[in-house]
């Protein structure tokens, strides 16, 4: 797995890929919470917390997981080396693994220059340190957690296609759907709101933002990542078969 990581992380870096995703996410929530006027501006909140950044970040990274999970397995087949991958003295886990961990160490990579906002926020705060701790650290606790579960579901959307565009496409529907989807459609099924919405990453996220670490919340966003990257090792068991 260490060898698949690393190879990973390394054409992440080696190519403009890695440099893209963390200037693109650092430059959307920049823009966002401290340039443009909106919801989403924390300078004009009033507030010192980072909520508005943890209300956005979802969105912008159903659309940046996507886009570097896309060529995870795509690739492998259209350039006919997934083959070659799925005989090397490695099983199939492994290799699910090291790829699913590259790709989620580049988010995380991304991810950590956002702490200077905590510092930020606490120096503009009256009096100066008046932030709430116990909410921003749930809050990365379950964007890390959300991460996951985007990261699993691209992953396994790569082995559907070698079409890199399809792979996207169909881990962007996918993602959307389990953070938002069924919280949209429990609105529609009175009586049954709450069961509805708890299928969902959005509810499960919300719960941990609030700054308590539930184990049903770390147990939903496991559940799902480990879900998909089962369908992942079983797609490319029949590929080598």
């Amino acid at each position: 797995m260490k060898s698949i990581l690393l190879r990973e992380i390394k054409s992440f870096f080696g190519s403009p890929i890695g440099y893209l995703v963390i200037a693109i996410f650092l430059l959307l929530n920049g823009l966002f919470l401290w340039v443009f006027e909106g919801d989403f501006n924390i300078l004009n909140s009033g507030f010192a917390d980072l909520s508005p950044f943890f209300t956005l970040s979802p969105w912008i990274l159903i659309f940046l997981i996507p886009a570097v999970t896309m060529r995870s397995f795509s690739d492998e087949q259209k350039q006919g080396t997934i083959e070659l991958l799925l005989t090397k003295p490695i099983s199939i886990w492994e290799i699910v693994g090291g790829k699913f961990l590259g790709a989620l160490a580049l988010i995380i990579i991304a991810l950590l220059p956002t702490l200077i906002y905590v510092y930020v926020i606490s120096s503009l705060g009256m009096p100066e340190g008046n932030i709430d701790m116990g909410s921003t650290i749930g809050s990365y606790f379950g964007l890390l957690f959300l991460i996951s579960g985007y990261t699993a579901i691209g992953i396994f959307t790569s082995t559907l296609s070698e079409n890199q565009i399809v792979a996207f496409i169909l881990s962007v529907f996918l993602c959307f759907i389990f953070y938002f989807g069924f919280t949209g459609a429990s609105s529609f099924i009175k009586g049954s709101e709450d069961l509805i919405a708890s299928f969902g990453m959005d509810s499960h996220f919300k719960s941990m933002s609030r700054g308590v670490i539930d184990t049903r919340d770390v147990l939903y966003f496991m559940s799902v990542a480990a879900l998909f990257l089962s369908m992942t090792v079983y797609k490319l068991k029949s590929l080598k078969a």
